[in-house]
């Protein structure tokens, strides 16, 4: 067999791959639509959430009520809403319909907690809402390569979370340096929207995770 046969024998044909894009059906549409919406409402929804605490002045000698013990604590569940899209949706299409939520409130419609318009940028939250994309990113990843165990979802809602937050608080202090406001308000600005809010934000987060994963498996049978 000469060298040329041998060669002809051996040659791999190199097959280069398809870049897998973005494929949108009409039911996957309503679902980013549906998703997008679902993120409008829960960005003005309030929950009042009471629960047990310990007061202060328990060792003051002041005759305490029940209300004294009880706290009751205003919770908006936008990021447990983030992780429940990326979780039904997957992470490609989840991003989309978080971005199509930014887009809306940044060039039609005032969907953002203080309003809307391009100036929402120079908002304090800003940074919050921009982290929902490396988050849907992080999340959609961790939950595609090892699944929908309840170790890993808490593994996937821990890092989502706290990256929201870290970007969230890590933009705010930008505003605050441009705009030259106090440690004070940074400080309070923290206790408010990542003191006791971030273990809310676990909770819930984990919770709508799970009930993703089951939403998924049923709307998938129909799509």
């Amino acid at each position: 067999m000469t060298d040329t046969n041998v060669e002809k024998k051996l040659r791999v044909k190199t097959v280069k791959p398809k870049k897998k894009g973005i494929r949108v059906g009409i039911g996957s549409l309503v679902l980013i639509l549906f998703c997008s919406f679902l993120l409008i409402i829960s960005t003005f929804l309030q929950l009042e959430i009471t629960h047990l605490i310990i007061p202060s002045k328990i060792f003051s000698g002041e005759t305490l009520t029940v209300k004294d013990f009880l706290f009751t604590f205003r919770y908006i569940p936008q990021i447990p809403a983030v992780l429940f899209i990326v979780g039904l949706l997957g992470r490609k299409l989840g991003i989309t319909s978080i971005i199509l939520y930014i887009i809306l409130g940044l060039f039609f419609m005032p969907v953002f907690a203080l309003g809307g318009g391009w100036k929402y940028i120079f908002e304090y939250s800003f940074g919050y809402i921009l982290a929902y994309i490396p988050a849907a990113f992080l999340l959609g990843t961790i939950l595609k390569n090892k699944g929908y165990t309840y170790k890993n979802t808490a593994k996937a809602t821990i890092l989502g979370v706290l990256l929201i937050h870290l970007i969230g608080l890590s933009y705010m202090m930008c505003i605050a340096a441009l705009k030259h406001t106090g440690w004070d308000f940074v400080g309070n600005w923290f206790l408010s929207q990542s003191g006791l809010k971030i273990l809310y934000d676990f909770i819930f987060s984990y919770i709508a995770i799970l009930v993703a994963k089951y939403a998924r498996i049923v709307l998938w049978l129909y799509l």
